[in-house]
């Protein structure tokens, strides 16, 4: 895998769409993954507002789990724009090969946190 945004985002794509009753949309000039009735579980970002960084935007347990990722990996993790204040968190894709593994765990833990509790306690 390279540091190509095109392939980055094809990588996220293909794991979150993985999940069950997911779907894609643009959401702000981003792609964005869903769970049933719309609520985004997670965005690809990509030199948004030209800030240069290609990531993967997921929701965290709130801003206390966000602050200790930050401080225990400020190389990995990062507070992003706009949905930083509601807990959600950068995960770097573009500053090394991604660790996918870890890439995955995120997107079934924020999917957890977005996906109806019908549906999460199922899967």
């Amino acid at each position: 895998m390279s540091s190509n945004p095109e392939a980055l985002l094809e990588a996220v794509r293909a794991r979150a769409l993985a999940l069950p009753a997911t779907a894609e949309k643009l959401s702000h000039g981003a792609p964005g993954f869903y769970v049933e009735k719309g609520k985004f579980f997670a965005y690809f970002s990509d030199d948004h507002h030209g800030c240069g960084i290609t990531a993967l935007l997921v929701k965290t347990s709130g801003l206390e789990e966000q602050a200790m990722l930050i401080e225990a990996d400020p190389d990995l993790y990062y507070r992003p724009p706009y949905l930083g204040p509601y807990g959600w968190i950068g995960i770097r894709l573009d500053r090394q090969e991604p660790d996918w593994e870890h890439v995955n765990d995120w997107l079934m833990k924020s999917w957890r946190l977005s996906a109806p509790r019908k549906l999460a306690d199922v899967f």
